[in-house]
């Protein structure tokens, strides 16, 4: 199958397609890092302290799919039907209030997984179970309750997670908040539940308080590369084995700023700069030094210009030494095929030989 080149990427990026493409990073080289590649669970997890059955079940994830054999990994996740509300969510294709439908399109985009709630895998784990690796989101923010409160609680067990035959659970803390304590050991148990069932375990790693929000023009320091670089060193702590970011887009400092936590004036001059790649090599080094995987979030839908800012996102992650992508509304929330195309699209950054390391 045709992939992606970087003259095409030319064309998808635009203005930007010089400087991300030959960008050298000059803050933390390339060859300190445990960068993706086939043999990751041979030459990482092998040797850690996970189960014989973890390692199988995060081989059977990387082997899956258009990048199976590759070292990355492009997941569909749609749990944003909680997240988000279903209404929100399904209206710009209502096909997809059909949980089904959600997994079709994972399998159809030969997609590494896909990553959803425990009712829509519940609802087609005989039928599709064994066609693709499924990923149990185990928490999630209820979005009913009025006013509206953000506080990931668990939905499901480990225990159904392996029953309807997944191969890794997923969950949410959200770090910096005042419920982050509480949702640190929830998740933590759970994950060692998981690892003990034989299962892989991704954390999406995201940060939120208030305090956190852009004030008067400035910054969002949910965003901030240090900040979401310590959510991502707290994820490796209680043994994810893969970690869901958001791409950082300010090196503004945001524990200096913000006037908390502890943090290192040189790591702003000489760990990272301004440019996305070298902010998204940060978030790289706080998961092990790259040992364990990064993979960015595809964001929200934004209509026409979904597209470049999927390929953006995957040419930024892979050169800065990550994983892959996990890219929902931006497939979802489109025409079924346009979903598809979007997805591989995604992929071919993964497969594109002249898309390096910076």
């Amino acid at each position: 199958m045709a992939t992606t080149t970087g003259s095409s990427l030319d064309g998808i990026l635009g203005d930007e397609a010089e400087d991300l493409l030959t960008h050298r990073c000059q803050t933390i080289p390339a060859e300190r890092l445990t960068l993706p590649g086939p043999t990751w669970v041979d030459d990482v997890m092998a040797a850690s302290d996970r189960p014989t059955p973890v390692l199988r079940s995060l081989q059977s994830l990387f082997d899956h799919g258009r990048l199976g054999g590759t070292g990355y990994v492009s997941i569909l996740p749609v749990d944003q039907g909680i997240e988000h509300s279903a209404v929100a969510s399904f209206t710009p294709n209502p096909d997809f209030f059909d949980p089904v439908r959600i997994v079709e399109l994972a399998i159809e985009a030969e997609c590494n997984a896909v990553a959803t709630t425990l009712g829509v895998l519940g609802i087609a784990a005989r039928r599709y179970a064994h066609r693709i690796p499924f990923m149990l989101k185990i928490n999630h923010n209820e979005f009913l309750s009025y006013p509206n409160s953000y506080d990931q609680i668990m939905f499901a067990s480990v225990k159904q997670a392996r029953e309807m035959g997944c191969v890794a659970v997923g969950a949410t803390i959200y770090f910096g908040s005042p419920e982050s304590k509480r949702q640190i050991q929830e998740v933590s148990a759970a994950f060692a539940a998981a690892h003990e069932h034989g299962m892989g375990t991704v954390l999406w790693c995201y940060t939120r308080n208030p305090a956190f929000s852009a004030k008067d023009g400035g910054p969002d320091y949910h965003t901030a590369a240090d900040l979401t670089g310590q959510a991502n060193h707290l994820g490796v702590t209680i043994q994810a084995d893969i970690i869901k970011q958001k791409l950082p887009d300010t090196s503004a400092p945001g524990f200096l700023d913000l006037k908390f936590g502890k943090t290192d004036k040189r790591a702003y001059t000489e760990l990272m700069t301004d440019h996305p790649i070298d902010m998204t090599r940060f978030q790289v080094a706080n998961c092990y030094m790259g040992r364990i995987p990064l993979i960015n979030s595809g964001g929200a839908s934004a209509g026409d210009s979904d597209l470049r800012e999927a390929v953006r996102t995957a040419v930024i992650n892979k050169r800065a030494g990550g994983a892959g992508l996990i890219s929902g509304r931006k497939a979802f929330q489109r025409p079924f095929a346009d979903g598809v195309g979007l997805l591989r699209a995604i992929q071919d950054v993964y497969l594109a030989e002249d898309v390096t390391i910076a």
